[in-house]
């Protein structure tokens, strides 16, 4: 049997044959934000642990380094290290806030508590503007959020720009490729600081920006092909996006040896279970078995209350759902074909062990030990818009690419505590309204996520003359670029009491409706 340490990424099985950076994650809350940048740019990277071997570097093969920011001090015990190969390998290097400070440090400079800590934007003036800040205006507003500043600099440095709190703003040795900036480029609220990182990518480690949703689906199909070889293949399809486009980038790489499946696992949305099947019936065309096991998810789920539980129930469900509609069809499958995208993977196990993990995913943590197939998961590495992007490269119809965020456990996690037909049932009606009311009123396309929540509260209503004991509903609606941060979304006053009047109307159970204010950080998304 494949055990789940067989799973080979697509992204990493191409090395060599694109432009990559590798970014050492310290743990910062903006170490996605440098990846969205770099991707940004047409430029493949991904987020490394600090402690990260040797041998997966070079299997990347980087044509540059970025070192993260990180809440830690350099000086702390137990705190990250700079990692020995960064400087044997050679390679340009940016360090950026602790990276910057990890830099200096290591090559004979110091580091010390500022008198002032700064956090937020700081006027930053430019002193030389060197290849990494050429171009730029001179001064600029950047985001600082350090306690720490680098007192004396390395032989070899020269300070290429400061603030009023911080002498050495940026700094440079453009002899060695070595670079540092004590203000963060990749937050939205530092003017340029795409332009920079972009002189970093260009100009220092010789990028050309080549990497496309053409290019990936044109390596992604030769990976797939590498790995599976002559073997058949089952994607599951939920009618998402990343499932949509796993299935048609896999169909595109093995034709009729790919087979998908789509489980009716009673958690979908209201009309869904016909829709998907409607759509990918006319839209992909591969061989695909429709299976209707929603009452045995049901019951799986009978007494559970937990999030985790619910994850590690579904998932373990859903592939013993998918083994026996492959005993049932007669296939020898080998491989198993999923949707799994780089937040995914990041919750659920974190970049590097600087981070924690928030929460474990169906299709990344909830699958069993004894899985008997070797995993397929070409949108491994990619960002929610990314795999748009790629799914659109791919043909996919708009009404698939662009559809919201939907979890792999479907509304098991938006129906808070125990699960059961009844209060899905009374969730579906909810969310339809609110789905509905978001299109008619042209607001779908403006917010990353939409849903309902059925609390387990219930609270005192008067409905006529009588008085109601029933349930608490949340809507819950965010703007987002990839669901790593996101917003609450400011939907207007008159658009929400509509919805709220149609719920509390059309729905028999719930008598309240709020809307969640909460960002992430400091929340998820999902409540569950």
């Amino acid at each position: 049997m494949a055990q789940r340490s067989a799973r080979l990424s697509v992204m990493k099985a191409m090395p060599g044959q694109r432009e990559a950076i590798a970014i050492v994650d310290f743990g910062s809350q903006y170490s996605q934000l440098i990846a969205r940048r770099v991707r940004e740019a047409h430029v493949y990277c991904e987020l490394l642990p600090w402690d990260v071997d040797r041998v997966t570097v070079d299997r990347l093969a980087p044509r540059g380094i970025i070192l993260s920011g990180g809440p830690a001090s350099v000086y702390e015990p137990g705190a990250p290290e700079l990692p020995g190969w960064v400087l044997t390998s050679g390679l340009p290097v940016l360090g950026i806030c602790y990276g910057l400070q990890l830099l200096a440090v290591a090559l004979g400079g110091r580091v010390e508590r500022a008198p002032r800590r700064e956090y937020g934007l700081a006027s930053v003036t430019i002193d030389e503007p060197d290849e990494l800040l050429a171009g730029m205006g001179s001064p600029m507003v950047c985001w600082m959020s350090h306690g720490d500043l680098v007192a004396e600099l390395p032989d070899g440095f020269r300070v290429l720009a400061h603030s009023d709190n911080s002498p050495v703003a940026a700094v440079g040795d453009s002899q060695r490729r070595l670079y540092g900036l004590q203000f963060h480029p990749e937050v939205v609220h530092t003017e340029r600081g795409a332009a920079i990182l972009g002189n970093f990518l260009t100009r220092i480690c010789g990028c050309s920006g080549t990497w496309t949703p053409a290019s990936f689906v044109e390596e992604s199909i030769a990976a797939i092909r590498t790995q599976v070889g002559d073997g058949r293949v089952l994607c599951g399809l939920s009618g998402g996006v990343d499932s949509s486009v796993v299935a048609a980038l896999v169909g595109r790489a093995v034709g009729d040896r790919l087979t998908c499946v789509f489980v009716d696992n009673g958690l979908l949305r209201q009309g869904e279970a016909e829709q998907v099947t409607a759509t990918f019936r006319r839209y992909l065309g591969p061989n695909l078995i429709h299976v209707d096991a929603s009452q045995r998810f049901l019951s799986a789920l009978s007494g559970v209350t937990e999030p985790e539980e619910k994850r590690r129930v579904i998932g373990e469900t859903f592939i013993r759902v998918f083994e026996e509609a492959t005993a049932a069809s007669g296939g020898n499958y080998s491989f198993l074909a999923q949707g799994t995208l780089y937040p995914d993977v990041i919750e659920s196990a974190g970049a590097g062990r600087s981070a924690a993990r928030i929460k474990t995913h169906h299709n990344v943590g909830g699958l069993p030990a004894d899985l008997r197939f070797s995993l397929v998961e070409p949108l491994r590495y990619l960002f929610k818009d990314e795999a748009r992007a790629v799914g659109r490269e791919l043909g996919l119809p708009e009404e698939i690419v662009g559809r919201h965020p939907f979890p792999g456990p479907g509304l098991a996690v938006r129906v808070i505590g125990e699960v059961t037909k009844e209060r899905l049932a009374t969730l579906r009606a909810a969310d339809a309204i609110f789905i509905t009311e978001l299109r008619r009123a042209g607001l779908y396309d403006a917010v990353w996520q939409a849903l309902v929540v059925l609390t387990p509260l219930q609270s005192v209503g008067v409905m006529g003359d009588g008085r109601t004991y029933a349930n608490v509903a949340a809507l819950r609606a965010v703007t987002s670029q990839d669901g790593m941060t996101a917003d609450w979304a400011r939907l207007p006053l008159e658009f929400l009491g509509r919805v709220s009047n149609r719920i509390v109307n059309e729905v028999p159970g719930i008598n309240r409706v709020v809307y969640d204010l909460t960002s992430k950080p400091p929340a998820t998304i999902e409540w569950e």
